[in-house]
């Protein structure tokens, strides 16, 4: 055993606000919440900082627009010498190079985090095998993926998704109100998706999905939340489809899963995780998942929702019905989700992390 760590440098100067940057935020702030000192190398006007700002995080700023970017290492070393961390800690592909260089070359142990299943260009992938450093996967799947790679399956741990529990509630009121604005019933069923309108999610097949279940009952609706590279197609095809609702990216997803009778995510090709599965599962709403990827890691199937075939249109109208014609099923589904979600605490993965850094 090393001592537990007590301070650390976590950088991911990605300006975004995706799973990755979600990762970041979630589980710094857990660590800080569990007494360690976390300091955070950041993008001055990106989420990560924007989602910090009120956290007991330290927040640093710089930019690595690329793995060579001379302002980024500079900050970064600045940063690193200024800090002292037991550990280094980052997320993004870009900047795993320079993380590595520098925390080596400044005594300090190394930790990198796989969010992606994207192919390993030879110099990711001698890093990931050789180099000094603990390699966290965040899903089971991601570990496979990254050992059909090259990557030796002993160099990788897997540390699930966090989750901020007290983030996510079942909101009553946001239902009734949202839902009259909607013009919604307590009758009508409505499937709600959450994310990139895109090809690869499978927003086209369960757009489709939807259509053919409101065609056999007229009270099953859609909606839809985010927007992307396919959004002017989708709602081409959903013009004039007043059971669709197209509202775009909202502030926070969160008030609108409690509006929803059941989440989808039809994804025909692999996520590494489904962290809608998830946030949707802790406000009570059932889910409906694609056998795919790592999204069957994400919640529990036939107990908090439905793993379903990949692109199979059929079997996607038939759940929707099923959800649709037995309330009771989709209440007990949707009352199963909360305890499912607390194994994804933040806390507890907080926990986990400190404790595996100190094996």
């Amino acid at each position: 055993m090393i001592a537990v760590p007590r301070r650390l440098l976590w950088v991911g100067t990605n300006p975004g606000g995706g799973g990755t940057e979600t990762h970041m935020i979630t589980l710094s702030r857990a660590l800080a919440e569990q007494g360690v000192e976390v300091h955070c190398l950041v993008h001055r006007q990106g989420r990560i900082a924007q989602a910090l700002e009120t956290a007991p995080v330290a927040r640093h700023f710089g930019v690595f627009r690329n793995s060579a970017d001379p302002g980024g290492i500079r900050a970064l070393r600045l940063t690193l010498r200024g800090v002292q961390p037991d550990w280094v800690i980052g997320s993004f592909s870009k900047e795993y190079w320079p993380l590595a260089l520098i925390s080596r070359s400044e005594g300090r142990p190394l930790a990198l985090f796989r969010h992606m299943d994207l192919r390993l260009r030879p110099s990711t992938r001698w890093l990931l095998s050789r180099w000094p450093l603990r390699l966290f996967a965040i899903s089971a799947y991601l570990r496979e993926r990254l050992i059909l790679q090259g990557v030796p399956a002993e160099r990788i741990e897997v540390l699930a998704n966090p989750l901020r529990l007290a983030d996510f509630r079942r909101d009553f009121t946001a239902r009734t109100w949202q839902r009259a604005a909607l013009g919604l019933t307590d009758e009508d069923f409505l499937v709600g998706f959450v994310g990139a309108w895109h090809q690869g999610k499978g927003v086209f097949m369960l757009a489709d999905a939807i259509d053919a279940a409101h065609a056999t009952d007229a009270r099953v609706h859609g909606m839809w939340l985010g927007g992307g590279a396919h959004e002017a197609d989708l709602r081409a095809r959903l013009r004039d489809k007043p059971w669709h609702h197209l509202l775009g990216w909202q502030d926070t997803a969160t008030p609108w899963y409690s509006v929803m009778d059941t989440l989808a995510l039809p994804s025909i090709e692999p996520d590494t995780f489904g962290r809608v599965c998830l946030e949707a599962q802790a406000c009570a709403t059932p889910v409906l998942g694609a056998a795919m990827g790592g999204i069957p890691e994400s919640f529990a199937a036939d107990r908090s929702g439905l793993l379903l075939p990949a692109g199979n249109m059929a079997c996607w109208r038939d759940a929707i019905l099923r959800f649709a014609a037995d309330r009771n099923l989709c209440a007990e589904f949707g009352a199963a989700g909360p305890e499912y979600a607390r194994h994804f605490d933040a806390g507890i993965i907080a926990r986990d992390f400190l404790a595996s850094l100190a094996r």
